[in-house]
């Protein structure tokens, strides 16, 4: 009886310590932005190279490895820049039944 009762109390506590951490990494996070930080990785493609990705992807004229090769980034990175509802869908494609 008295090993549940703290067992009990001890989840209390860690569940308590969680809550305090959590909140203790919100208001450090919002504290940051406040200062003008922003966390996570920086992009490898600036807003212009991505720009000019996706206006090379949009041509047809180049395929995802050749526009990575171009700017000297993994084709998982132009994939990540790239507008996700142009993605397979070029106006330049011909279907299975056009040659």
């Amino acid at each position: 009886m008295e090993g549940r009762a703290m067992f009990g109390m001890l989840s209390v506590l860690a569940e308590l310590q969680r809550e305090l951490i959590v909140a203790n990494t919100r208001d450090g996070l919002a504290a940051a932005r406040a200062r003008g930080r922003t966390g996570g990785r920086r992009p490898k493609l600036t807003p212009d190279q991505a720009r000019h990705a996706q206006q090379l992807y949009d041509a047809g004229n180049h395929t995802v490895q050749r526009i990575a090769d171009l700017l000297q980034v993994p084709r998982s990175t132009i994939y990540g820049h790239l507008n996700k509802e142009s993605i397979g869908r070029r106006p330049t494609d011909k279907g299975p039944m056009q040659a």
